[in-house]
C-alpha cells in the first residue's frame, strides 16, 4: 500500500487547505464590508473592548490576505501573519460558549481556523503556489 506521503497528492491537500482558509478569509472579510459595514464592524469592535479603528485594518487583512492565500503568495507567513486575527475572533466568542451557532457565535470555528492555519504553516505552500515561501524551520 503506498502512503499518501509517497503518492504526489500532498501537495494538492495543502493547496486545498491553503485555497479553503483563503476563501474563507476573503468570506469574513466581504461581510464585514457588505452586511456588517465597516463602521458598524468598527462599533462592534469596540463594543468587545478592542479600538474601533482596528476594524478597517483588520478587513484589509483579511482580504488581502485570504488573496494571498487563494493564489499561493507566501502562504505560510501569510497564514502565521493572520493568526492573531483569528485568535482574538476566538477570545471574543469564549463567552458565547463553544459552538458557533450559539447565539453571538461560539469559539470552536475560529479555533479551528487557527489550528488549520498553524497546520498550512507546517505543511508549506502546496501545489500551484505563484510565489513560495522560505522558512527557517525544519523542513522549510
Amino acid at each position: 500500500m503506498t502512503r499518501f506521503e509517497d503518492s504526489g497528492a500532498a501537495p494538492y491537500g495543502v493547496a486545498l487547505l491553503r485555497v479553503s482558509l483563503g476563501v474563507m478569509w476573503i468570506a469574513h472579510a466581504l461581510l464585514k464590508w457588505f452586511v456588517f459595514t465597516l463602521p458598524g464592524t468598527a462599533q462592534f469592535f469596540a463594543s468587545v473592548g478592542f479600538p474601533g479603528f482596528l476594524a478597517y485594518p483588520v478587513f484589509a487583512a483579511e482580504l488581502l490576505g485570504g488573496l494571498a492565500l487563494v493564489f499561493g503568495l507566501y502562504a505560510r507567513q501569510v497564514s502565521l501573519a493572520l493568526l492573531p486575527v483569528m485568535a482574538a475572533a476566538a477570545w471574543v466568542h469564549v463567552p458565547n460558549g463553544w459552538l458557533h451557532t450559539s447565539p453571538g457565535g461560539g469559539w470552536e470555528y475560529p479555533l479551528f481556523l487557527s489550528v488549520a492555519s498553524v497546520a498550512l504553516w507546517l505543511m508549506g505552500d502546496g501545489a500551484a503556489a505563484l510565489r513560495r515561501s522560505r522558512l527557517l524551520v525544519p523542513g522549510g
